[in-house]
């Protein structure tokens, strides 16, 4: 079983940045690609980036290249995930996920834990 705890969303100006962080506890989390999601008000949870165990490969949703950038740190077993440029239509709950595997994941029922999700609200 993996624990994850999102944190570091709030209110932010267009234009903005924000640096959310989503902590784990659990099984080893250097055997975990990790990913972030977001869920807008009536929307489906929808891919925004994933990295893989070891940190060495990235993936990004079109949405966001260029604006974003998934990291971890596998001594604090934190994924992070550094926006910026951010736009009223970012407005969404951000959620990571863990996956027991090797690659990289972009599709939500890929992932086998889910953290409880922070608000990013981008005001214009």
């Amino acid at each position: 079983q993996v624990q994850l705890v999102e944190s570091g969303g709030g209110l932010v100006q267009a234009g903005g940045s924000l640096r959310l962080s989503c902590a784990t506890s659990g099984r080893a989390f250097s055997n975990y690609a990790m990913g972030w999601f977001r869920q807008a008000p009536g929307k489906e949870r929808v891919f925004v980036a994933a990295i893989n165990r070891s940190g060495s490969s990235t993936y990004y949703a079109d949405s966001m290249k260029g604006r974003i950038t998934i990291s971890r740190d596998n001594v604090k077993n934190t994924v992070y995930v550094q926006m910026s440029s951010l736009k009223p239509e970012d407005t969404a709950v951000y959620y990571c996920a863990a996956k027991s595997g090797g690659f990289l994941y972009s599709q939500t029922y890929e992932y086998d834990y889910w953290g409880q999700g922070t608000q990013v609200t981008v005001s214009s």
